[in-house]
């Protein structure tokens, strides 16, 4: 018995488009009239369904695929799990993405997001059991099993939101502060951790090959807990706490770059075995990355810091960045280049408009960031946003409908 992978990732694109087609109309209501709904009610839902319906279950997914590839005679009673795990996960993230439109941090909304994290505990116990059976000089299987431990560490964040909302006890450094750890050890563990354990499995690396490969991943996750404090730099730190964050910064930088130099000197010939659409999109994810961790490493600049903090374009625009221009684009690549779904020409010209939508929102966001350090309006911003988010939902209900549409007479690329 197998994992049905394509009923799956085709649900998730599914899922991504609903992500787009909210962010679409939050977009709308922004720069003209719309009465309906409450926006910050549709931002909780857009993030949440985000994170646990398009990006979670997408990396849940691909985890078991490269488990199925690991281990060959993998029980059915665990394939049975882990499709009761994603049916579960799924309930979930659509009942948030429900309820959180309806009444924001309310009771079902709630029971819904704490519900997700109990299934993420679930999938935790199984996948880590399972790795058992793999060898420890797999190198994606630490990524994994630290990916795993920050997805539920993260949890602690969105316990503490939780308590603040029910309670009506919302104090503002408390509440920025809770948020900032979820979202910090969601993006840069969780999803990064897997989806450097799915690009390592994609490069077939191997410890033999470059002995760098080995300290990548002790090197990111010594430098994940303290690079938290690079989202707290507004807050009055104790120097030691200050220190370990630069210091954490530096590590990411150094650590990032040196493994970008080691790839392309030893895996060139084998990234241009790729369709060049998937090589271009993979250079785009590299150059977001870059740019990422560039801009933690200037961020402990105290001046820096406190611009970047107290302007909320900057915020939304390095948020997108990571989701979109880094996670979002990196997974399309990974299930394309994989052929877990058939790859041709109208899902080409799909991926082609969604990063452009992508790059285009980053621009103005970043140019509409820059531009209210001087309180300087930008004119037709929200317009512009607007005309991206259309962008990014073309794109992307494109490579939903090809990817789900039977296709006969189409060819793969």
């Amino acid at each position: 018995m197998q994992l049905n992978n394509k009923f799956w990732l085709k649900v998730s694109l599914v899922n991504l488009l609903i992500v787009a087609c909210l962010g679409l109309l939050m977009r709308y209501k922004i720069g003209f009239k719309f009465p309906f709904f409450d926006q910050k009610h549709l931002q909780h839902s857009h993030s949440h369904f985000a994170f646990s319906g398009w990006i979670s279950h997408t990396l849940i997914v691909l985890m078991i695929i490269y488990l199925e590839k690991k281990i060959k005679n993998i029980e059915n009673k665990f394939i049975e799990k882990y499709n009761k795990v994603l049916f579960v996960n799924l309930i979930c993230a659509y009942g948030m993405l429900v309820f959180f439109i309806i009444q924001g941090y309310g009771l079902f909304s709630i029971i819904f997001s704490t519900s997700s994290i109990v299934v993420t505990c679930i999938f935790a116990y199984y996948f880590i059991k399972n790795l058992k059976l793999i060898s420890d000089n797999d190198l994606p299987k630490n990524w994994f099993k630290a990916a795993l431990f920050f997805n539920i560490f993260s949890s602690i964040g969105t316990f503490a939101l939780a308590y603040m909302m029910v309670t009506k006890n919302i104090h503002q450094e408390e509440y920025l502060a809770s948020i900032y750890y979820y979202l910090h050890f969601q993006y840069n563990g969780w999803f990064f951790f897997v989806c450097m354990g799915l690009l390592f499995s994609f490069l077939q690396l191997k410890s033999e090959e470059n002995p760098f490969f080995k300290n990548i991943f002790k090197l990111f996750f010594a430098a994940c807990i303290p690079a938290y404090f690079l989202s707290t730099l507004w807050l009055d730190l104790p120097i030691i706490i200050y220190i370990l964050t630069v210091i954490s910064a530096f590590i990411q930088v150094y650590t990032w770059f040196r493994f970008l130099l080691i790839i392309i000197k030893t895996k060139r010939k084998f990234l241009e075995n790729s369709h060049f659409v998937l090589r271009y999109i993979l250079l785009f994810v590299g150059f977001a990355l870059s740019i990422k961790f560039l801009l933690q490493l200037c961020s402990t600049i105290p001046v820096i810091s406190q611009l970047a903090f107290g302007f909320r374009p900057i915020v939304i625009a390095y948020l997108h960045l990571v989701l979109l221009a880094i996670i979002s684009l990196f997974l399309l690549f990974y299930i394309y280049a994989n052929h877990l779904i058939h790859f041709n020409e109208p899902i080409k010209i799909g991926i082609i408009i969604f990063s452009i939508g992508v790059f285009l929102n980053e621009i103005i966001l970043a140019v509409q960031g820059i531009a209210s350090f001087s309180y300087t309006p930008i004119p037709y911003v929200n317009e512009m946003l607007f005309v991206a988010a259309i962008i990014l939902v073309s794109g992307i209900g494109i490579i939903a409908f090809y990817s789900i549409k039977k296709v006969k007479n189409i060819p793969l690329l």
